[in-house]
């Protein structure tokens, strides 16, 4: 009965260390940003909309080219890759944050306690929400705008 239960334990803990595992891939170190904006900054967006990991070293940019041009791009991190790229020309001009506004709202998360993150969403108005988790692996979600935090909320 007691090495019943002990084996119960056991797969108990690895089930949920294997889940952990499996919920990190799909989520990047906030220092690991420079990587993806520095890969987006080279196949060309210069405004982004949205920026989502996938995976361990796969992450999809949304955002605008040029002022005609909107991409959904995803890139592999370890070989620099383009893996999927979508293109659509559309009217009404480019939105999103640039380059360093991404930096600046990324810091204001990270402030507030941001260690990893999963995806990070503007919307057309300007306001940014960043979805991620805190050093003890707690899922915080922090939303922005103009420079200012606006919510924070720990799950």
């Amino acid at each position: 009965m007691q090495r019943k239960m002990i084996l119960t334990a056991s797969l108990a803990a690895l089930l949920g260390a294997a889940t952990l595992a499996q919920a990190a891939d799909d989520r990047l170190a906030t220092e690991r940003l420079d990587e993806v904006l520095a890969q987006a900054g080279d196949f060309g967006f210069q405004t982004f909309d949205e920026i989502e990991v996938k995976r361990a070293d796969r992450v999809e940019v949304e955002g605008w080219l040029d002022d005609e041009w909107q991409a959904e791009v995803s890139f592999d991190l370890a070989s620099g890759e383009s893996l999927k790229e979508e293109r659509k020309k559309r009217d009404g001009g480019a939105w999103g944050l640039s380059e360093a506004e991404v930096r600046d709202a990324m810091a204001l998360a990270v402030a507030e306690g941001l260690v990893e993150f999963e995806e990070l969403q503007v919307d057309r108005d300007g306001r940014v929400d960043i979805e991620g988790v805190d050093a003890e692996g707690r899922e915080l979600e922090v939303k922005s705008r103009d420079g200012e935090v606006l919510e924070v909320e720990h799950d």
